[in-house]
């Protein structure tokens, strides 16, 4: 009988190898897997408390203008939700800036 292929080596070690290696990648993992952050965003540990207050500052104060001028284009209730939405991240701003003259006061 004539064959197209001839026979494989006996003793294939690539064959071998590759096999040992695809059993090991799903059997015997050499390294542990990253573990999950919780959260898409994270704050450096080592940044300053100032920096923080100062930040959040920042961040309540333009919630707060786009709030405003959100509500100028709302009527009725929309209107209503919007401008009690500002009123609490005017309270936001309000405590913040406190929290910004106790941690670092003003000379």
């Amino acid at each position: 009988m004539f064959k197209t292929t001839p026979n494989p080596p006996i003793n294939d070690t690539k064959r071998n190898k590759a096999a040992h290696r695809a059993i090991d990648h799903y059997l015997n993992p050499t390294t542990e897997p990253a573990p999950e952050t919780p959260s898409l965003f994270t704050v450096s540990p080592d940044t300053s408390p100032e920096s923080l207050i100062a930040n959040s500052y920042e961040t309540v104060c333009s919630v707060s203008a786009l709030l405003l001028d959100l509500s100028d284009d709302l009527t009725g209730k929309e209107r209503d939700v919007a401008l009690a939405i500002h009123q609490l991240s005017e309270l936001s701003v309000l405590m913040v800036g406190k929290a910004m003259d106790q941690q670092t006061p003003r000379t």
